[in-house]
């Protein structure tokens, strides 16, 4: 791979982005090679976590190769990515993300199509589009806007402002803030912990609640009590259910204890 790393610690992919001297930024090629390793990692995995080499999780869109397109070039680019990043935010398996440093625009975009984000203190978040004279183009619009909401988005893309990792914690942009130098590792740990969990438990996971989330009401509540009825019905489900009957299997903890 020219772009990414990718080894595996058990069950768990671990997914590298690697052009740490062009901090990581995204081309086409980057791209292109995300995809052939999303197809490998799913076909090995049963959880995945993406971070990035060097100081930086990811700067975003390599202008670069941006600048030289024509409008037509540049839609079709932004729909590739918004395929590309479709497939870890509805595919197979749960994704994690290791944040470091700079996840801005695209990176952030890229960010924003996983499940679950950890942040350590070194991170910090930005959208600064709207000052290169362009929109975003990755995802943001619909993922990232739904994370922190329409009027923060807002705010990030006017004021071209950055924030640290406690605020995008506090806005709900990241779930966790770690230690400096310790996202990935903790991402690499709550991936090992989804990959234990049932396949289709997981699934029905990251498949039905952005949907459930886009419904009406009444709506999202039928669609729930299916999906709660088909996953139970499963021959794992069965046996993890009769594990925890007979005390085979651990209680939920107690964080206060």
């Amino acid at each position: 791979m020219d772009y990414l790393t990718l080894e595996y610690n058990g069950d768990v992919a671990i997914l590298g982005l690697n052009r740490p001297a062009k901090r990581n930024a995204i081309s086409d090629a980057f791209v292109e090679e995300l995809n052939s390793a999303i197809t490998e990692i799913e076909g090995r995995a049963k959880a995945a976590v993406i971070h990035g080499h060097g100081p930086h999780f990811c700067a975003g869109l390599d202008l670069a190769e941006h600048v030289k397109k024509t409008p037509f070039e540049g839609v079709q680019g932004s729909r590739r990515w918004h395929e590309v990043f479709a497939r870890i935010q509805r595919g197979k398996l749960p994704w994690f993300a290791a944040l470091h440093g700079a996840v801005v625009g695209g990176g952030l975009e890229l960010a924003s199509s996983v499940h679950v984000r950890v942040a350590d203190k070194t991170a910090f978040f930005a959208l600064p589009e709207g000052q290169r004279g362009i929109f975003v183009g990755g995802g943001a619009s619909a993922r990232t806007a739904r994370l922190m909401g329409v009027s923060r988005m807002t705010d990030l893309m006017l004021t071209g402002r950055s924030v640290d990792a406690d605020t995008a914690e506090r806005w709900g942009i990241v779930n966790y803030v770690a230690a400096e130098g310790m996202a990935l590792d903790e991402a690499v740990k709550m991936a090992a912990r989804a990959a234990t969990n049932a396949e289709l438990s997981n699934y029905a996971i990251i498949h039905a609640l952005p949907r459930i989330n886009d419904m009406a009401q009444d709506d999202g509540l039928w669609v729930e009590s299916l999906i709660s009825s088909f996953t139970a019905t499963s021959p794992e489900a069965e046996a993890r259910l009769n594990a925890f009957l007979s005390k085979r299997a651990g209680k939920v903890t107690n964080p206060n204890a």
